[in-house]
């Protein structure tokens, strides 16, 4: 089997690339040029021919900058500019490395795409007989379900929940059952140098620095002829089903849903982000009391199981940094509502869904549309 492996630089991509070289398949490295500086003489690079020249394995070159301006960048500044807070990982892996890249594989004549993500592709068989039978098939392969991977501080199946089915038949996680730290030592074992060293940036296209975010924006606003948000009125809801004027916003795209700092509003206590109102580009604050999330919508859904084989009872997750909890989820076609049994901190609309079973198993993924708070 001919296996393309998706090498960043990172110590992650490079474990999977080392531990597939000695798998005993046909192995090539894959790097895909994305941000619109890169070129083909870059650090990253230049150490990752080292790598592969030690390794003995070929490695070529994608540039895929123009995909992911256009898959990536530009929705993520005009969710932005629409009052959401994007999540552009989600995106990349869906239409870009699951996508573009995973083209640029085929081409080559590689079978399956793998990367360095720690999330697991369990046979569905093994699940549930029906659940096989309703997946797609790739040929010389089971049926595959996405599932949580055994490092749960870096499981990213969340990330992956975009994904659609028929492209993760073609996928490889070598890193499912790993965790981290077996991954940097199993590199520096082999006397490999990585070439980006520390973790990668949850944003590679901005510098983590707030007035970089925000220059970036104007100047993607600008490329796109989208107007500068305008600021407008901060509401207090006063937990009878009202509210009143306490201020004024610069901008929903500044602020983000369960925001405590950089309001701006001296109060008798703590404020917190309750919702962005965006059809009347308003802020709705209020105190912690009344930030619990009781329900949302979510758009954009990808179906890995059909919703007639969910159980009654799922786990859902709105936020990255949030572990999965219970909750009703029902799919109507087109959206898919998510009831928690118990008021969650919120989510952000722009941001990712996901829908487990009780395994880890994803049952589907969407975009994060509409809030319903206490």
């Amino acid at each position: 089997m001919h296996i393309a492996v998706a090498v960043s630089g990172g110590v992650d991509s490079l474990c999977a690339l080392l531990r597939l070289s000695r798998s005993g398949h046909e192995v090539a490295a894959l790097h895909g040029l994305f941000l619109p500086e890169a070129a083909e003489e870059n650090p990253a690079l230049e150490g990752l021919r080292a790598a592969c020249r030690k390794l003995g394995v070929p490695l070529h070159v994608a540039d895929l900058r123009e995909e992911f301006r256009q898959a990536v960048m530009e929705p993520f500044s005009a969710a932005y500019a629409a009052g959401e807070t994007p999540n552009p990982c989600a995106l990349c892996n869906r239409r870009v490395k699951f996508g573009a890249l995973q083209d640029a594989a085929v081409k080559l004549g590689a079978d399956l795409l793998a990367t360095g993500h720690y999330a697991r592709l369990a046979p569905a068989a093994d699940i549930d007989p029906a659940w096989a039978g309703a997946l797609p098939r790739t040929d010389g392969r089971p049926p595959l379900l996405l599932a949580a991977g055994a490092d749960a501080r870096k499981d990213q199946s969340y990330f992956l929940a975009l994904v659609p089915p028929e492209r993760l038949q073609r996928a490889l996680f070598p890193l499912e059952r790993r965790v981290k730290a077996e991954s940097v030592a199993e590199v520096a074992a082999a006397g490999l140098t990585v070439p980006v060293a520390g973790e990668s940036q949850e944003i590679c296209f901005i510098p983590p620095d707030e007035d970089a975010y925000r220059d970036f924006l104007r100047r993607q606003w600008r490329a796109q002829n989208i107007p500068v948000p305008e600021g407008g009125p901060v509401m207090l809801d006063d937990g009878a089903g009202g509210s009143r004027r306490i201020g004024s916003h610069d901008g929903l795209w500044r602020y983000t849903e369960g925001q405590r700092r950089g309001l701006g509003i001296a109060w008798s206590e703590p404020l917190y982000v309750l919702r962005k109102e965006r059809e009347d580009n308003t802020l709705l604050v209020g105190p912690r009391s009344r930030l619990g999330m009781r329900a949302c919508r979510v758009r954009n859904v990808v179906i890995h199981v059909p919703p007639r084989l969910w159980p009654d009872e799922v786990l859902a997750r709105v936020r990255h940094r949030q572990l999965p909890s219970p909750a009703r989820a029902v799919f109507d076609g087109e959206n898919l509502f998510i009831t928690p049994h118990e008021p969650q901190f919120p989510g952000a609309p722009g941001q990712i869904a996901a829908v487990y079973d009780s395994r880890g198993h994803i049952l589907a993924g969407g975009i994060l549309d509409e809030l319903a708070t206490i």
